[in-house]
């Protein structure tokens, strides 16, 4: 396998972007769109469907006389990118195609491992699912993982990772990942991955510029797209909610804390592996621990809304989809507060919404990170 970068210009780039939150466009269209002439598109759509970047749509049935119109879009070709996540005893793999199509998503069982190990593991599972999708050959973009716990060094290299992968925290996590796979790798916070992700993936990119991802896993978090981009702050710590729910008697609104509250209960629950048959006679035990997590979380809802003024704001989970709707509905039901202004809005703040990609949003997301990276303008 080899990584073939691409190194577009950025009115490439431009024309790439507009066909991924516009859809499929005519090259008139484009023109128009992005300000430049009929003649400018035609020789950048011929220099990136070289690249296997874009390509035309059957053209719609022609109506009347002239040539019939032949939209441009994002093609699947252009390359492929995988997408990792490490939980305590799991690790999730997603290959995603350049059009963002999913190509593949598995979860496989692994003992307790380090990153060096990790490393190998990767390396030898990509080579494998390479070969059963009939990828080798094709463009290879790079590696994304997403990481449980927030960055502690600018440049993405030092993490801190949650206790429960002993060995992760405060290692030079991506110059080992570099170095063990040979390859460009990207790595991004779980609850940042999954953003991009439901903004991908989950049709956030058709309908709005600026989004919150709050993420229920291991901890809490908060992922944000702002302006198209993804908002990482000075040391990729941006949306670190998770310090707004200190660890102590009162609980915090996690995946991990719903667990441990069905087990003090008498339930039989050891992991979501085996959580929704666990969960018969204990409903009690659920919705009092939806009222308080959706307590807890208003404060970082009504946050959001203050600081972004986001065109959506959705819930993620490995938990089942049922329990994550009665909370965004009790969210909604009434602990959001928003200002004297908010009727004569132009564009009304959405109700809170959950992600119908589940669990898998952030391997998918970390899959997204070098196709994202390839086309971020400067």
């Amino acid at each position: 396998m080899r990584n073939l970068p691409l190194n577009l210009f950025d009115e490439e780039k431009r024309l790439i972007w507009r066909l991924r939150t516009h859809g499929p466009q005519s090259r008139s269209d484009l023109a128009m769109a992005l300000q430049v002439s009929n003649a400018a598109i035609t020789k950048l759509s011929r220099s990136l469907m070289s690249l296997s970047l874009i390509q035309e749509l059957d053209p719609e049935e022609a109506r009347g006389r002239g040539r019939p119109t032949v939209p441009l879009t994002v093609a699947p070709t252009g390359g492929y990118s995988l997408g990792v996540t490490m939980h305590t005893g799991t690790i999730e793999l997603a290959l995603v195609n350049y059009a963002g199509g999913t190509i593949c998503h598995t979860v496989e069982r692994v003992e307790s491992i380090n990153p060096h190990d990790f490393a190998r593991f990767i390396e030898r599972r990509l080579h494998e699912l390479a070969v059963d999708h009939r990828l080798l050959g094709s463009r290879l973009l790079g590696v994304g993982m997403s990481v449980p716990g927030p960055a502690l060094s600018k440049d993405g290299n030092r993490w801190n990772v949650v206790d429960t992968l002993p060995g992760w925290r405060n290692v030079p996590l991506k110059d080992i990942m570099t170095e063990g796979l040979n390859l460009p790798v990207w790595l991004e916070n779980d609850a940042t991955a999954s953003a991009l992700a439901e903004y991908y993936l989950g049709g956030l990119i058709e309908c709005c510029s600026s989004a919150v991802l709050i993420l229920l896993g291991h901890g809490v978090g908060a992922g944000v797209i702002s302006d198209r981009r993804l908002l990482r702050g000075e040391v990729g710590g941006a949306g670190e909610i998770g310090m707004l729910y200190p660890k102590g008697p009162a609980g915090r609104p996690t995946t991990v804390d719903l667990i441990a509250t069905l087990q003090a209960a008498g339930c039989s629950v050891s992991s979501l592996a085996d959580f929704e048959g666990s969960i018969a006679g204990f409903e009690s035990v659920i919705e009092c621990w939806l009222d308080r997590a959706a307590a807890q979380l208003a404060v970082a809802v009504n946050s959001a809304i203050a600081w972004f003024d986001p065109g959506a704001i959705r819930l993620a989970s490995p938990l089942p989809s049922f329990i994550m709707q009665k909370l965004a509905d009790r969210l909604n039901a009434g602990p959001i507060v928003l200002g004297d202004h908010h009727d004569d809005r132009e564009i009304a703040i959405p109700p809170i919404d959950v992600s119908m990609l589940g669990g898998a949003s952030s391997a998918l997301g970390a899959a997204l990170l070098p196709i994202h990276a390839s086309i971020l303008r400067n």
